[in-house]
């Protein structure tokens, strides 16, 4: 059977980071990989940061985005069927950062997802630096997506206090109280150290990991539609340029709650280069291939504010 691995974790977290880390490792231990994106979203920026990992082996799919929740589900596990047959023996699915974990775990029961896949591990990314406290929608993604994580693996350790990572654990545990599931973090459940140096030991750890089975109450983030997107497509930004404006935006109260920004500026041409920001971090590199375009993601965005930075939003239409 193929084995299946589910990375989750909020929004900005460094999911897609740790995907490329965990890939290589996979490959590494001769595993024949395929990663899916599974993205809400119109147009998925994360599979075109992907992009390298064909050239090392591992094959990239995508559940197109742009429809309703009941329809991107028939679609995810259409492709998983599709995918069923091409002689993997490791999928690794990387969801958008608002994701229902057990829609993906009913899946695997169903015919004929059941006689093919097994669950392998369910590993959640948490932000050492994430700022806190969140708004209560934000707190619930938090609080789910780690419920049932065979482990928690914290990113950008390195970049902030020594005692951040215990303090994102409490909170944490908080926020699966105030959901009413019963699970509590403890520290043999974490991974909290600079990704620069996870061992092949750490690796094995993460791929063995598992997942637990807890409850909690649930809320329908998705249909209330609390988080948004803008798309801001062909508009020629240097990178200086994106820099700049995505630092202005995400430190500007009157854009709205913006958690993520990201995207590319560039042409074929001459190349593309990446960007990617939270509050508290902004990085930047040269890649292959990219479009031009930026994504931000948040709550109660601005549009009229946003558009004075960045121009007008593109307008993006469901297939």
């Amino acid at each position: 059977m193929i084995t299946i691995d589910l990375i989750t974790g909020f929004l900005g977290s460094g999911k897609t980071t740790f995907l490329k880390k965990y890939v290589r490792y996979l490959l590494s231990q001769k595993e024949n990989v395929c990663v899916l994106e599974n993205d809400y979203g119109a147009v998925n920026v994360d599979m075109m940061l992907l992009s390298d990992l064909y050239d090392e082996g591992c094959d990239v799919e995508m559940v197109a985005g742009g429809c309703d929740s009941d329809c991107h589900r028939r679609r995810f596990k259409s492709k998983l069927i599709e995918m069923g047959m091409l002689g993997y023996t490791r999928v690794v699915v990387e969801p958008s950062g608002v994701f229902d974990v057990d829609e993906f775990y009913d899946s695997l029961q169903e015919e004929p997802l059941n006689r093919w896949y097994r669950a392998g591990s369910q590993i959640t990314i948490a932000d050492a630096g994430l700022a806190l406290p969140l708004s209560d929608t934000s707190r619930y993604v938090f609080a789910s997506e780690a419920a049932n994580a065979g482990r928690i693996v914290i990113s950008k350790v390195q970049q902030n206090p020594l005692d951040s990572s215990d303090k994102i654990i409490a909170y944490l545990n908080e926020s699966l109280a105030a959901i009413s599931c019963d699970r509590r973090i403890t520290r043999d459940d974490v991974i909290s150290k600079d990704w620069g140096e996870l061992s092949d030991k750490d690796m094995q750890l993460i791929e063995n990991a598992g997942y637990r089975d807890y409850s909690f109450e649930k809320q329908q983030v998705l249909d209330e539609h609390r988080y948004e997107s803008l798309y801001f497509m062909e508009k020629g930004f240097s990178a200086d340029d994106l820099k700049e404006k995505a630092r202005t935006a995400i430190d500007d109260p009157a854009c709205g709650g913006i958690i993520r920004i990201k995207g590319f500026c560039g042409d074929r041409g001459r190349g593309f280069t990446e960007i990617n920001v939270t509050k508290d971090d902004l990085t930047v590199r040269p890649v292959k291939d990219g479009q031009d375009i930026v994504i931000v993601i948040g709550e109660g965005l601005r549009k009229e504010r946003l558009a004075q930075i960045f121009g007008e939003p593109a307008e993006i239409h469901a297939d």
